[in-house]
């Protein structure tokens, strides 16, 4: 009966949201869109496909949105009509609802004008359109006949002769044209030619070079619907913009204020290539030598000169660059750069406030106090400093008391450049940057430890472009030492006999190389498809441990400064996919595979390196931490109520996700999913049966479903996601499966297996 009622309520909803045409007065029609109909049968389908839906996107007005079909945002708009000016209705009214679309607003004859000039830009030269409206009770659509006629194609490209250094230039840019023979005849392309003629002519000196300095002439007259087209510099182009243009001085202003009125020339500190000017000092000369690209005596460059001031900017102390070219010598082709450099506030003061949900019923906040010096020895060097405080704390059913407090230190340098014994250069957009970090943190586990923990790094991070990243950290340290242990822990780890319980508080010295590689193209909206990929390689102690000859499982556990120190190699590989259906739809997905082999003087990953699943950013049905490893399920003889032995941990990761995200209306988005995943042990391990990885894994996936609202306030995404199991793998083979039980109208299972999410942010 409950699930009969849910669905009245949807029928319900479905049938008034359809009723929208009732608010219409008797002669008003709903406009419910246009329709392209071509009558060429000599046009290919695939070709039709695609000049109706670029057609389609040039009608106005847009009919009301719909979601699977229903007018959600008009029946919105509808059902709060108010006279009142504020208000929750009128809010509703206002923000969300969407006014009806009549037919009367439709000019048939302004779109048929403007499909037929798109037909005729895109080789239709003959193209005919005509235009009618059709009607069924209170709705009615235009309907758009196309008689397109025959496309003409391009016979001959033709590039000017070579009668200057212009000309030359031009021509020589021929190889990379986009108008290609036998291709049909396109406005838009054309214009991208001349945009392209002129970056390719400023990377070769022609400053005062512009697109409408080109002119494309084309004659449609030879038979055959064929068409010659003739790029040509326009006579009336003017002296300067035929010129080639070099570089004669360049000065810059690192402290540049808008009460600045003088050039101060008098004042350059010539440093190697450029002058900067700096009557206070604050910034040293060498700092720009990574910057500044371009050199006196070259030809002007337009990709080095952006390239600059994209370095300028990622130095750090500066908020805002500004540049101004100066012709210098009317009757010679020079120029002299000035770069006009704003800086930020040097030393910053930051609180941040945070909050967080966790597994086991832990609710925590957290407070940062953040200093920030920009220019710390006056070479743009960036040194920040957090003091850090956090609580952890248990609700509900499971509460133990086991909190957890942290304080900690973090203190980091960042230089804009490669501190290197080697000399590295770049020369692309992005500055190089040298990072050495160190800190302390103490964590208070109440009831159960304390542990003292130190990490140092120091490496470098680089951009080959802008959709690459390496990160090489040549040295990554960390030393964990117990302060104290409870005799509850101590009981725990003898009574589960769990030797990740064991590792957790093991006094344990951690040092060695990483290297992390990163490729996305996401940051380019206008891709239909697009990519990221993120891995990255860490050991700990290889050469040494090889050296020393550390064999744990022969008993020679090697000790350095008095503490074994791990030994291990771990893998870690993510890939994103995003598939753009609508501008406002899209699919994302990712796959997540890792793997850490501990060797040597280690049986087991160090517990910061171990991997974890399940949780608000993993598999969403599952409590973070949860899962596994493998079918493993601690056996009820086992468990001492102690909730924190619910930090399942593995040798081996992988993770699959899939979301549907539909943009449902003004700031909400929406989400269907599923994640499948899980972590296994990479030996056998006698004391936890079914947790190895091993032929059968697939059988060992858990899988979970389901749905969530992301509010996207611009600066942050606010994201709750619901989901719920699927596929068990702790469970007996034949009960894993746990599909047929799902019931969202029974409280009882919506207690036991619902997980709620809150989070910032989307989850991959």
């Amino acid at each position: 009966m409950a699930k009969l009622k849910y669905l009245f309520i949807f029928l319900a909803l479905f049938v008034s949201a359809c009723s929208n045409t009732k608010y219409l007065a008797q002669n008003q029609k709903l406009y419910t869109g246009g329709e392209i109909k071509i009558d060429d049968k000599d046009i290919k389908k695939s070709d039709a496909s695609s000049l109706k839906d670029d057609l389609s996107s040039l009608l106005r007005p847009q009919p009301n949105s719909s979601i699977l079909g229903l007018r959600f945002k008009l029946w919105v708009y509808n059902k709060t009509r108010t006279n009142k000016k504020t208000g929750l209705r009128h809010y509703l009214n206002t923000h969300i609802g969407e006014p009806p679309v009549l037919v009367s607003s439709v000019d048939i004859t302004k779109n048929s004008s403007i499909l037929q000039n798109r037909l005729q830009n895109v080789s239709y030269f003959l193209a005919q359109v005509s235009g009618d409206t059709v009607s069924k009770n209170k709705t009615a659509k235009a309907v758009y006949t196309i008689h397109a006629g025959p496309a003409y194609h391009y016979r001959k490209v033709v590039f000017p002769k070579e009668n200057d250094d212009l000309d030359t230039a031009v021509t020589g840019t021929s190889a990379q044209t986009l108008l290609k023979v036998g291709d049909k005849y396109n406005l838009d392309v054309i214009k991208n030619e001349r945009i392209r003629i002129d970056a390719r002519l400023k990377e070769k000196g022609f400053f005062y070079f512009a697109p409408e300095d080109l002119i494309m002439k084309y004659d449609s007259t030879v038979a055959g619907h064929q068409v010659d087209i003739f790029v040509k510099v326009k006579d009336a182009t003017p002296d300067e913009a035929r010129w080639i243009y070099k570089i004669r001085n360049i000065y810059v202003y690192p402290r540049y204020t808008l009460r600045d009125t003088g050039v101060k020339l008098d004042s350059a500190v010539k440093y190697r290539w450029y002058n900067v000017i700096d009557p206070r000092k604050t910034v040293r000369p060498f700092v720009f030598k990574n910057a500044v690209l371009l050199h006196p005596g070259d030809v002007y460059n337009r990709t080095e000169h952006n390239n600059s001031l994209n370095r300028m900017i990622n130095l750090g102390p500066f908020s805002y660059v500004k540049n101004r070219f100066e012709d210098v010598t009317p009757d010679s082709a020079f120029l002299d750069i000035y770069y006009q450099l704003t800086q930020y506030k040097r030393k910053a003061l930051s609180v941040d406030l945070l909050a967080r949900q966790t597994s086991a019923d832990y609710n925590g906040t957290q407070i940062n106090l953040n200093f920030k010096n920009r220019n710390t020895f006056k070479g743009a060097e960036l040194f920040t400093l957090t003091l850090f405080a956090s609580r952890d704390l248990q609700f509900g059913g499971t509460a133990n008391g086991y909190n957890v407090y942290q304080f900690g230190i973090q203190p980091s340098v960042t230089w804009p450049r490669f501190i290197s014994p080697f000399n590295f250069t770049t020369n692309n957009a992005y500055i190089p940057h040298t990072i050495l970090t160190a800190g302390y943190t103490l964590v208070d586990r109440t009831k159960l430890y304390k542990l003292n923990s130190f990490n140092a790094s120091f490496g470098y991070s680089w951009k080959p472009s802008i959709h690459k990243q390496h990160d090489l950290n040549l040295i990554n340290l960390t030393y964990v030492d117990a302060a104290s242990i409870s005799q509850i822990y101590r009981d725990s780890i003898k009574h589960t006999r769990n030797p990740a319980l064991a590792h957790v508080i093991n006094n344990q010295f951690t040092f060695g190389p990483s290297y992390g590689y990163t490729y996305t193209n996401t940051m380019e909206d206008y891709r239909i498809n697009t990519f990221y990929y993120n891995g990255k390689v860490s050991t700990s102690a290889n050469i040494l441990g090889l050296v020393m000859g550390a064999d744990t499982l022969s008993g020679k556990v090697k000790k350095l400064f008095g503490t074994p120190f791990n030994q291990y190699v771990k893998l870690e590989n993510e890939i994103r996919f995003y598939h753009k259906l609508t501008p406002g739809f899209k699919v994302a997905t990712r796959l997540l595979v890792g793997v850490g082999l501990p060797y040597g003087n280690s049986t087991v990953l160090p517990y910061s390196q171990q991997f974890f699943i399940g949780g608000p950013n993993s598999l969403r049905g599952f409590q973070a931490r949860s899962l596994g490893p493998g079918a493993y399920n601690l056996p009820t003889s086992l468990n001492t109520g102690n909730n924190f032995l619910a930090d399942e941990s593995g040798d081996i990761k992988i993770e699959a996700n899939a979301e549907l995200r539909p943009k449902l209306f003004s700031i909400v988005e929406g989400a269907l999913f599923v994640d499948a995943g899980n972590i296994w042990l990479l030996r056998p391990n006698r004391l936890q049966p079914g947790a190895a990885f091993g032929s059968n894994f697939i059988n060992q996936m858990a899988v979970d479903a389901g749905f969530g609202l992301r509010f996207n306030l611009t600066v942050i995404v606010l994201r709750t996601d619901f989901g719920f199991p699927l596929i068990k793998p702790e469970l007996a083979a034949s009960q894993r499966t746990v599909i047929n039980g799902i019931d969202f109208t029974d409280a009882k299972w919506r207690g036991s297996n619902m997980i709620f999410n809150l989070a910032i942010g989307y989850p991959f």
